[in-house]
C-alpha cells in the first residue's frame, strides 16, 4: 500500500484514460483524489504527454519529486493502435469537428494501402493539426482553429519506426503505430489519405505504450481511486 510520503517522495502511475476526458482533467482529478486522500495541501502532479480528449489509452502520471522525470518519459518512443476513414476529411483531422470534404475512393486497393504505409516510414515531416495544444504567440493553436483565424504553421520532422495496417473493413482501415515525440497520428492520418489520392480522418486512437509502460498495466480512474480509498 502506498503511503502520503510515497506520493510526496514521488510516482509514477500508469492511468488508462477515458474518453471524452482532457489529459489536464485527468491529472486535477488525481491530485485532488491524492490531497483528499491523506490530507495534504500541496502536491506536484504532471502528466508526460497529452492525449486529445477523442484518445484514449496510456497517460503516464508522475507525483512529488517524479515529476522531474518528466521530460525523460515524454521523450520515448510510443505506440498507438487506432482506425482511420478513407474518402473524407476534417478540420481537425478526427471527429472533434465535422466532415468538410468527400473524396474518390473507388481506385484504393487494399494493396495499396499497405503499400503506401512505406512512405511515412523513417523520418518525416508533418504539420501539426490547427486544431492542437501547441503554442504560437502565447496561444493554443486550437484557439486560433475556433475563432475562425488562419495561423501560419511550420512543418516539424518526426520519427515513423512501424505502421502497420491491421485490418481492412471497406473504409474503416484498423493500424499500429510506432513513433517519436511530437508525432500527431491525426496529421499522419491526413497525410496518408492525401498520399492515397483520396482523403481520410481519425475515427478512433488509442495509445498503448509510452517507452517500457504498457497500458496492460495501467488502471482506470476509477480503480485508482478505489485503491486511494483502501489504503
Amino acid at each position: 500500500m502506498l503511503t502520503k510520503d510515497d506520493y510526496l517522495s514521488g510516482q509514477v502511475l500508469l492511468i488508462d484514460k477515458p474518453l471524452n476526458w482532457t489529459s489536464f482533467q485527468v491529472v486535477n482529478k488525481l491530485r485532488w483524489e491524492i490531497r483528499q486522500a491523506f490530507n495534504i495541501k500541496k502536491i506536484k502532479v504532471g502528466h508526460a504527454g497529452t492525449l486529445d480528449p477523442l484518445a484514449t489509452g496510456l497517460l503516464v502520471i508522475c507525483t512529488g519529486k517524479m515529476t522531474k522525470q518528466i521530460d525523460t518519459f515524454q521523450g520515448q518512443i510510443k505506440e498507438y493502435t487506432g482506425t482511420l476513414v478513407l474518402g473524407s476529411t476534417t478540420p481537425s483531422f478526427d471527429l472533434e469537428t465535422e466532415i468538410d470534404k468527400t473524396f474518390p475512393t473507388d481506385h484504393i486497393s487494399e494493396e495499396l494501402i499497405h503499400q503506401t504505409t512505406k512512405q511515412f516510414i523513417g523520418e518525416i515531416q508533418q504539420y501539426p493539426p490547427v486544431f492542437s495544444a501547441l503554442k504560437k504567440d502565447g496561444k493554443r493553436l486550437y484557439e486560433f482553429a475556433r475563432a475562425g483565424e488562419t495561423v501560419e504553421i511550420k512543418p516539424r520532422t518526426v520519427s515513423v519506426s512501424e505502421f502497420e495496417i491491421t485490418k481492412v473493413d471497406e473504409l474503416n482501415i484498423a493500424f499500429r503505430v510506432v513513433c517519436s515525440k511530437g508525432t500527431y497520428i491525426r496529421s499522419l492520418t491526413n497525410d496518408f489519405g492525401k498520399a492515397l489520392n483520396s482523403g481520410a480522418h481519425l475515427s478512433k486512437l488509442r495509445r498503448t505504450k509510452i517507452g517500457d509502460f504498457d497500458v496492460k498495466e495501467a488502471l482506470s480512474i476509477e480503480k485508482f481511486i478505489d485503491n486511494l480509498s483502501s489504503e
